[in-house]
């Protein structure tokens, strides 16, 4: 009879604590934001980029613009990319390592086959992102029709933001992008500008990939990109709404 109410007892504080351990966590900014985090983190399985999505970054690539935009330029980002926090920037031997700021959209459940009108529906929330480039390694890809995997995902080549709720970003389409290195303002730009939409990035990818609760959808970079040296510090953010920082470090082999 003891061993039954010692553990009938045991059982109902056991109880009581979980309780209260939940309450306290989800009470807790800094928890709700490491949830929000891991539908990136953990349930997210890929990050869709778009190339030449500005114009002026277009032609500072040497691409030609033309009034006809044709269909986006996609390309892909493996999770093993993502950083976030105090991670530095890895600079592997022999890369010309670049900086691309850009406005990362987070996936709220499955699309396929979405249209455009009901594409912010899909939308849970938004990170800033650095979508880094080896940008010799890219270079020799594009010259031998060879694709860019290795020039843009490489590990740590994808620094992020914490997550930003959908509900909080008032004008996703009117957001301003920057980025400065070691303090020095690099890249400026603004989203009006982008040359397909969000709406029409959502429906065109998933015409033919489908998205999934967590994955990134990143938007493109305005003018500006440039090079990324050992001991940088790199600082990004989307208007006043987040900000990122990290270093660089250049890899001994």
């Amino acid at each position: 009879m003891a061993t039954y109410v010692d553990n009938t007892w045991h059982l109902i504080q056991t109880h009581f604590s979980f309780v209260s351990l939940f309450r306290r966590l989800y009470s807790s900014k800094s928890v709700t934001t490491r949830i929000s985090n891991m539908l990136i983190d953990k349930v997210g399985t890929k990050a869709v980029c778009v190339g030449r999505n500005y114009e002026k970054h277009a032609k500072e690539m040497g691409a030609q613009v033309t009034s006809n935009k044709g269909d986006p330029i996609l390309f892909m980002k493996p999770t093993s990319s993502y950083i976030r926090g105090d991670h530095p920037i890895l600079l592997p031997v022999g890369a010309q390592v670049h900086h691309e700021v850009e406005l990362g959209v987070v996936i709220g459940k499955r699309a396929k086959l979405v249209s455009a009108d009901e594409a912010m529906g899909y939308v849970a929330g938004y990170v800033c992102c650095i979508d880094v480039t080896a940008r010799n390694w890219q270079a020799k890809a594009k010259s031998e029709g060879t694709p860019w995997t290795i020039s843009k995902g490489c590990d740590t080549f994808l620094p992020m933001s914490d997550l930003i709720p959908a509900q909080k970003v008032s004008n996703p389409r009117n957001l301003d992008l920057w980025l400065k290195v070691n303090g020095e303002i690099r890249q400026s730009g603004n989203t009006k500008d982008m040359i397909f939409t969000i709406e029409e990035l959502i429906s065109y990818t998933s015409k033919f990939i489908t998205l999934y609760e967590g994955d990134l959808l990143l938007t493109g970079t305005p003018e500006g990109v440039g090079p990324l040296e050992d001991n940088d510090t790199v600082e990004a953010g989307l208007g006043e709404l987040t900000r990122i920082k990290f270093s660089c470090q250049r890899m001994s082999s």
